[in-house]
């Protein structure tokens, strides 16, 4: 029976990139929108609502990175620990890791760049002139594109480990079997 790896470890990376889609959503329906407003000198003002947002944002890029620093580590990265086995499993392990770390990079950006760009629209007031009575606000789907590519994340690291441990365990069957030795005695 081959091995899969533990089954808490995948859990708990489940677990973490769940939580980081759910608060990546959470920061999605509560972007923050601003108001125009004027006060008593007569200037027109943008007055942005709760920054909620951003802490979700930010919570989501956490959970995510938790996920991804425990999977790593459990794996000490792929480079060191125990060999993979040539063939498939390693293949595919590597495919699932690189994969895996492409789309938490893209994950994290969007998350912290919706995070910062959020914070900065609650942070600040801006004085509109002339005839924009617009106020700006953090673009619809930035968040969204943070979840998307979490539950990518998520799919090929569990995918990743599961290969990982595979190749893993064939190298060590591998290496218990005894190999035909060559004598190098001289003759005498």
């Amino acid at each position: 029976m081959e091995e899969k790896g533990s089954t808490l470890v995948q859990i708990l990376a489940v677990a973490l990139c769940l939580t980081a889609f759910g608060f990546a959503i959470a920061a999605e329906r509560r972007r923050s929108t601003g108001t125009i407003e004027t006060d008593k000198f007569n200037a027109t003002y943008c007055v942005y609502d709760s920054d909620v947002a951003t802490g979700y944002g930010v919570g989501a890029f956490l959970f995510l990175l938790s996920s991804q620093s425990l999977l790593m580590g459990v794996t000490k990265c792929m480079c060191f620990g125990k060999p993979l086995a040539p063939g498939g499993n390693r293949a595919w392990s590597i495919i699932y890791f690189a994969s895996s770390w492409l789309t938490f990079l893209i994950a994290e950006a969007c998350l912290i760049a919706g995070a910062t760009k959020n914070a900065y629209h609650t942070k600040y007031r801006h004085v509109v002139y002339a005839q924009s009575w617009t106020c700006e606000s953090l673009r619809k789907g930035v968040f969204v594109a943070g979840a998307v590519f979490v539950v990518f994340t998520m799919i090929l690291s569990v995918y990743y480990y599961m290969y990982f441990a595979k190749a893993t365990s064939q190298a060590a069957r591998k290496t218990s079997k005894p190999n035909p030795t060559v004598g190098m005695a001289g003759y005498a």
